[in-house]
């Protein structure tokens, strides 16, 4: 079975904590995400995948390689203009001609059972079959209408209310057949949604519905990927079952002073001063160093970060090599790269930080 993951989009929602790197590569219990869903494919023998990129293709590329050190073959390919999710998959149709293929979009995080999904498929010999999940509030996603016995009988793209008529929406999970491809016009801009499911509707090719409840979470805004951590530090996706309450990486220092309470990932070479309080949960990437009496309470810091003494950081993103100095306070906000928060200033709660800036510097 081969496998195609979008990876391409601007991730716009999900700024400022993608403006130095796509979505796929921001980490996920200090992991790339993309890692944790090659991982997911390739324990269901899903091996042979391809990456369906845009630009910039730099930090997936040098990351993964050929695949071979995380036990699968990877092929890339390259949009240079936006071509929608089935334009996409349409560009890396020179490496799906052969067998029945899946695509993923590369924003989710998802314990569905890949393997009873491609047996449903093929049990139906259905053309299309597109995984359903529930959810609270479907007006945002693609409603799908099947009948008895799966076969979509309707798509209706973010409804009014008053037009949901069920709680399923698309999970962005699809197993396909191959010659659905002649369907897609090459390099145009064509969706999924929007135009290749329904136009196979009108020729009364046999599409199905998988429906699941399996763990499942679009990370599209900086909400959402909050919430993810959350999820997996509280257990409720099997794909993450952690051992213990506190993982510490190597090589990191933890002052016995510190108290850490509630669950914690702190990665590798990280130093944790005299007095600080880790209040859960709480993510720490690798490198970084978190200074005395600073409090860090359900908040998630990447890579390389400096938290100055007296800091409370609070519900809060802060993305790689970001300095928050003495005495500031950052509540329920989230800072891209390389942001500074001078000494004792206290950011306006809610605030999004862009890549770089400093914020709380007098004008001169």
């Amino acid at each position: 079975m081969k496998a195609v993951i979008l990876v391409g989009g601007e991730a716009t929602r999900l700024r400022p904590l993608t403006g130095n790197i796509p979505k796929a590569m921001v980490p996920v219990l200090n992991t790339p995400l993309l890692e944790h869903i090659i991982s997911y494919l390739s324990e269901q023998q899903i091996k042979d995948i391809t990456l369906a990129q845009s630009h910039p293709t730099q930090p997936i590329e040098s990351y993964f390689g050929n695949g071979s050190q995380f036990g699968v073959k990877l092929n890339y390919t390259l949009e240079d203009a936006p071509l929608g999710t089935a334009g996409a998959v349409k560009n890396a149709e020179r490496y799906l001609l052969d067998e029945t293929f899946l695509v993923l979009n590369g924003d989710i995080f998802t314990d569905l059972d890949i393997t009873a999904m491609i047996g449903f498929h093929q049990q139906r010999k259905a053309k299309a079959t597109i995984a359903l999940t529930p959810v609270d509030d479907p007006t945002s996603y693609g409603l799908i209408e099947t009948n008895a016995q799966g076969r979509v009988t309707r798509f209706l793209e973010k409804p009014s209310w008053n037009q949901v008529t069920t709680n399923m929406i698309n999970a962005g999970i699809y197993v396909l057949e191959p010659e659905v491809l002649t369907h897609i016009p090459p390099q145009v801009n064509f969706s999924f949604e929007r135009e290749l499911f329904p136009l196979l509707l009108d020729h009364s090719e046999p599409i199905y519905a998988y429906p699941t409840s399996a763990y499942w979470i679009d990370i599209g805004t900086p909400e959402k990927y909050f919430q993810l951590h959350r999820d997996l530090l509280s257990g409720k996706s099997s794909r993450y079952a952690p051992s213990k309450k506190v993982v510490i990486g190597k090589q990191s220092h933890i002052h016995p002073t510190a108290q850490i309470t509630g669950t914690a990932v702190i990665g590798g070479n990280c130093a944790i001063g005299r007095k600080v309080k880790l209040i859960g949960p709480v993510v720490i990437g690798s490198g970084c160093e978190i200074l005395s009496e600073a409090i860090v309470e359900e908040s998630i810091i990447w890579r390389n970060a400096r938290i100055g003494q007296h800091v409370n950081l609070i519900g809060s993103i802060v993305a790689d090599n970001c300095c928050l100095n003495a005495n500031s306070t950052i509540e329920d906000s989230v800072l891209g790269d390389n942001v500074t928060v001078v000494s004792g200033y206290k950011l306006e709660p809610g605030s999004r930080i862009q890549p770089g800036k400093t914020v709380g510097a007098k004008l001169i």
